[in-house]
């Protein structure tokens, strides 16, 4: 039985809640009324970005309170308060991603998101920058491939970002053309890029009963669809240094995703409708490049034996809702009881280790 609580632990995905005057403040003048606000859960089963709408976030509370209430929500994004977090929760290292500015790709003028994307890496770097068990996750602004480019030209070289934000799904889709420069300057930096789930599409797929929680569902739906485009359409093959981490979108689709790509692969490829020609099935790049972090996911585990270790990461999503937060040790000691430790160190840790960058001493000991 492998005792979780004895390995080093990263969590591949938590989360900063970003001031919801951030952008309104340090956007020019001219693009503050397109400042992203915060987020809202709308009737339909989805979420949507406020822009420009209370100055705040909290139209039931008083002014006064609100400010209190505000911050509150900056101090617990201290470097001290993560920190407690980590040791609470025993873990070693983290890396942070966006809250609001998930939704950010929803935005449909290319200036306003750029500089949104940019607004947020410079002041989460600023704000927890510099820290050995901190990685972040910066935001790059897709809304063509020049102006990503330059951006990860721009942050990449900072040691404090592990991971290079982009939406999960492509406007145009990933396996397009014109996107192949940008795949190129990624794999050239050695950092992974990252997407999370609900980011880059309408997360509203059904309305009515029951709508919320299978828009979930098929929000996590996109993470196999990507990893059938990034590996069947030859991006991952071109580009053998490129890894992609797929955030919150669990694991235990990766085993079916491997077995339904390689079969039509091959089915398609006895009558001549597969293109491009692989050197290896879709599954071999799946299994090498492609990543997924998850909480709780007990499927994941189980199918281990098809996928290996290397694919799979956990996070504990703090400090969102439904993170495992403070309870993490005893989740990951359920999940991991039949695992060798070998498997389990490297989900729990080392695979976020190695490509996320973090320093060898940060698995030594919690903070």
């Amino acid at each position: 039985m492998t005792n979780t609580i004895d390995l080093p632990k990263i969590s591949a995905d938590a989360h900063v809640d970003e001031p919801h005057d951030l952008w309104y403040e340090r956007l020019d003048a001219d693009l503050r009324e397109y400042a992203p606000r915060r987020i809202s859960a709308s009737g339909d089963g989805g979420w949507s970005l406020v822009v420009n709408g209370n100055p705040i976030g909290w139209n039931e509370l008083s002014a006064e309170e609100a400010a209190a209430k505000e911050a509150e929500r900056v101090a617990a994004a201290s470097i001290d308060v993560r920190l407690d977090m980590m040791r609470t929760d025993h873990i070693n290292g983290e890396i942070v991603f966006p809250t609001i500015g998930l939704y950010a790709w929803g935005i449909e003028n290319p200036l306003v998101g750029q500089a949104v994307c940019q607004v947020y890496n410079d002041w989460i770097r600023e704000h927890i920058g510099g820290h050995d068990r901190i990685k972040l996750a910066n935001m790059i602004p897709t809304w063509d491939a020049d102006t990503a480019i330059a951006e990860i030209e721009r942050v990449a070289g900072d040691p404090s970002v592990g991971g290079l934000l982009l939406p999960l799904v492509g406007t145009p889709e990933w396996n397009a053309r014109e996107w192949e420069p940008m795949w190129a300057a990624i794999a050239a930096t050695g950092k992974p890029a990252v997407m999370h789930q609900g980011s880059g599409h309408d997360m509203i797929f059904y309305r009515g009963w029951g709508s919320g929680t299978t828009n979930l569902l098929a929000t996590q739906s996109m993470a196999p669809r990507m990893a059938g485009l990034l590996s069947c359409s030859g991006i991952l093959e071109r580009h053998p240094d490129l890894h992609v981490v797929f955030v919150e979108c669990n694991g235990g689709w990766i085993s079916w995703a491997m077995q339904t790509l390689d079969y039509y692969y091959q089915a398609h490829d006895e009558i001549g409708w597969t293109k491009p020609k692989l050197a290896e099935l879709p599954s071999h790049y799946i299994r090498h490049q492609i990543h997924s972090t998850f909480q709780d996911d007990p499927v994941a585990i189980t199918n281990l034996r098809d996928t290996g270790a290397e694919c799979l990461l956990w996070g504990n999503d703090y400090p969102h809702p439904e993170s495992t937060y403070p309870e993490s040790a005893k989740v990951l000691d359920r999940l991991f009881r039949d695992v060798d430790t070998d498997s389990a160190r490297a989900i729990v840790g080392g695979n976020a280790h190695r490509l996320f960058g973090f320093d060898d001493s940060v698995l030594k000991a919690l903070p």
